[in-house]
């Protein structure tokens, strides 16, 4: 099932998206309300707390009272990760048994608030930000909960700022509209981007990259690697021994095709072929049918073997490279995107090189330079950089 981490700062409507997404045909699991639900009365969370906190943190109804609670660790640092450490595991645990509840092709969407604090952002396929400026929320906190100024810029400046979030952001939905205006975006979301992710990572089905023309560089390209990394990261764990971020888009300033180029380090390819494909398949990045190798450099060698994956996300195309550690393939992709990055003749010519096999044969893109001379060339060039310079993986 496809899952979705849902976030954004108190007062920007984050609400207002769930609540969409649930008519849309989501299944929402709301992070605060399994809080509330793990330390209920009679709960073992709620007698952990007392035992750690007192019957002080508990109001004349044998329910948790949240604001003596909250005066406890608000300052403590020692005494906040005590409770994270009570209610966290508690709360990851029913949210686990709410999704695998869910039906296999479902859309769930994890309303979190502290999503960005709490570090959830590489657990999910995708992550949607909630953004609204600073006065709107205040405006909203005033009316809609009758929080003063000072309380509400308190909550506001307790919770990671717009920067941060963005960065863990694969969509942003700015909420400084209409109502109107805020479904229209989630109903786009759901039927461009949402829909057709769950039956691809059901399906198991890769989204081919558009090789019909070089992008202008983007300066989002390395961020939006940094997401996909993390989530390889994760779905991988120890088993990654290397990820990098190669490829055109990772030469800052060098037209591409809009497509991610990922390179993972294992210790075995046949580890490749085994839990480590479905891992990695289960995470957004299933395995590209077929054989694939790198052509050697030089030509006439043997050539160099590796698993191909892809993304699933119809709005972000990725080439994941599965390389052996240490391979002369593993080498050469991070010797090219090294030498283009430090030398700005070299990565000016390859970009002119590029144009020009495209407007050729445009069907081909980047895919399509492989077996072409000139890299043999660049090979040799980067070699003879590498031996000046010291360079090494």
């Amino acid at each position: 099932m496809l899952r979705v981490g849902l976030t954004g700062g108190i007062g920007s409507g984050k609400s207002a998206v769930a609540a969409r997404l649930v008519e849309r045909g989501a299944v929402l699991i709301d992070a605060d309300r399994v809080a509330r639900e793990v330390v209920a009365p009679g709960t073992e969370g709620l007698a952990e707390i007392v035992a750690a906190f007192s019957d002080a943190v508990v109001d004349a109804d044998g329910a948790l009272d949240r604001a003596a609670l909250g005066a406890v660790v608000f300052a403590d640092e020692t005494a906040r990760r005590r409770l994270e450490a009570i209610t966290h595991p508690r709360v990851r645990a029913r949210t686990a048994e709410l999704t695998a509840a869910a039906a296999p092709d479902a859309i769930v969407v994890n309303d979190v608030p502290l999503l960005v604090e709490v570090g959830l952002a590489p657990t999910y396929h995708l992550v949607v930000v909630v953004q609204t400026a600073v006065s709107t929320r205040l405006e909203r906190l005033a009316r809609d909960r009758g929080m003063g100024r000072a309380e509400a810029e308190r909550r506001i400046a307790a919770q990671a700022d717009d920067a941060r979030r963005r960065a863990v952001a694969d969509v942003v939905l700015t909420n400084d509209g209409s109502l109107t205006a805020l479904h229209d975006a989630v109903d786009l979301l759901w039927k461009q981007r949402l829909v057709p992710y769950e039956d691809n990572l059901r399906q198991r089905r890769v989204v081919p990259p558009d090789a019909t023309e070089l992008a202008g560089a983007d300066a989002s390209w390395p961020e939006q690697y940094a997401r996909l990394a993390a989530r390889i990261q994760h779905a991988l764990g120890s088993d990654a021994l290397r990820i990098d971020h190669i490829g055109s888009t990772a030469v800052p300033g060098l037209a591409a095709q809009n497509v991610i180029d990922v390179q993972v380090a294992v210790a075995s390819l046949a580890d490749a072929d085994g839990p480590l494909a479905d891992r990695l398949a289960s995470a957004g990045f299933p395995r590209v049918p077929g054989q694939w190798w790198d052509d050697p450099r030089p030509a006439g060698r043997g050539r160099w073997e590796k698993r191909l994956h892809g993304s699933a996300d119809p709005a972000r195309p990725v080439r994941l490279h599965v390389r052996l550690a240490d391979s002369p393939g593993w080498r050469y992709a991070l010797l090219m995107r090294d030498h283009l990055r430090a030398d700005p003749d070299q990565r000016a010519a390859y970009l002119l090189f590029k144009r020009d096999l495209v407007d050729a044969a445009p069907e081909a893109g980047d895919s399509g330079t492989a077996r072409n001379p000139w890299f043999d060339e660049e090979y040799l060039r980067a070699e003879q950089w590498a031996e000046q310079t010291g360079w090494h993986p």
